[in-house]
């Protein structure tokens, strides 16, 4: 029963514990749940599509290019047996066949330059990096086609504060020149207050309360 509605160029906060439904709302509007054993009804509308009823090939040209998300658990997304260079030109070429390899790699290393990276990185295998370098490769990869809408699943947390605080700096000013609208998942609170225009918060798979962060966060209505 969860409803909300967002604008073009909002940031949005999602807030509440673990297991009160943010991950599941996510995978629920880009309809990555397992059908076996899970249900969604109702209707999930982005920028004149309903996402629900859209056949799977019109889906999969959202995905990416309209729609990205950065998973919580970035070691399990991406492959191991390919290099991340690789694993970036596949994604990229499925919406723009007629790429180079080096048109793509100039963008791939502006977007490493932003999340703090070494070219290097483009040629290792995931297994080469540790936890925030995984982490900041997938941020890379859920920015690389410049999605309208991205979602970000406590795509921060495993990064020092530093890198996170430039990382955020850097996908509000993105936000800014590309009108992006954007989806954070979190635990902590400080990340939306800071970067964030409106936060929701969620409780046993309900959304309790949403609104401008200041509202909420200054003067709650719900006890929660």
């Amino acid at each position: 029963n969860v409803s909300f509605s967002m604008n073009e160029g909002d940031s949005l906060g999602i807030v509440g514990e673990s297991g009160s439904g943010k991950s599941t709302l996510a995978m629920a509007i880009l309809r990555l749940l397992n059908p076996k054993t899970a249900k969604v009804t109702g209707n999930i509308d982005f920028m004149g599509h309903e996402l629900l009823s859209l056949p799977v090939e019109e889906l999969n040209k959202l995905r990416w290019k309209e729609i990205s998300v950065v998973f919580q658990k970035s070691m399990n997304a991406l492959s191991p047996i390919h290099k991340i260079g690789e694993q970036l030109e596949d994604i990229y070429r499925v919406h723009y066949e007629k790429a180079t390899k080096e048109e793509i790699r100039e963008v791939v290393m502006e977007l490493f330059r932003l999340v703090n990276l070494s070219d290097r990185v483009y040629d290792l295998y995931p297994h080469e990096l540790s936890g925030g370098m995984l982490q900041r490769t997938s941020i890379a990869l859920g920015l690389l086609l410049k999605p309208s809408l991205i979602i970000l699943d406590e795509a921060t947390t495993a990064l020092d504060v530093v890198t996170q605080g430039q990382i955020l700096r850097e996908i509000c000013k993105l936000e800014e020149e590309i009108k992006m609208t954007r989806i954070m998942i979190t635990h902590d609170i400080s990340v939306v207050a800071s970067s964030c225009q409106k936060v929701a918060v969620m409780y046993a798979g309900r959304m309790m309360e949403m609104g401008m962060v200041k509202d909420v966060l200054l003067k709650p209505s719900h006890p929660y």
